[in-house]
């Protein structure tokens, strides 16, 4: 079964998830912007997710993960959480 391992920053609302994803196009550091900005608990972690299989993130997120293009920073993905900008480092 595949795997992957991937990051994300999780906000309560799509304006501010495109702020960050601007803010990542001009350089600012994924893990640091997570730390600071992220809702989720992987926030302290920098947003690293770990590793995982299909199915195990709520859809959205495992359609980004599992089908986009890797080492790219997609979203704002909405979820039930909020909107997510996600990067999936590997795949294998």
């Amino acid at each position: 079964m595949a795997k992957a391992g991937a990051r994300h920053i999780l906000v309560k609302t799509k304006e501010e998830a495109e702020k960050l994803k601007q803010q990542l196009a001009k350089g600012a550091d994924f893990a640091t912007l997570a730390k600071k900005h992220s809702l989720c608990n992987s926030a302290k972690r920098g947003g690293d997710l770990g590793e995982f299989g299909p199915g195990t993130m709520v859809k959205p997120i495992d359609n980004v993960v599992f089908k986009k293009a890797l080492l790219t920073v997609h979203g704002p993905v909405k979820t039930k959480f909020g909107f997510h900008l996600v990067e999936t480092i590997y795949r294998h």
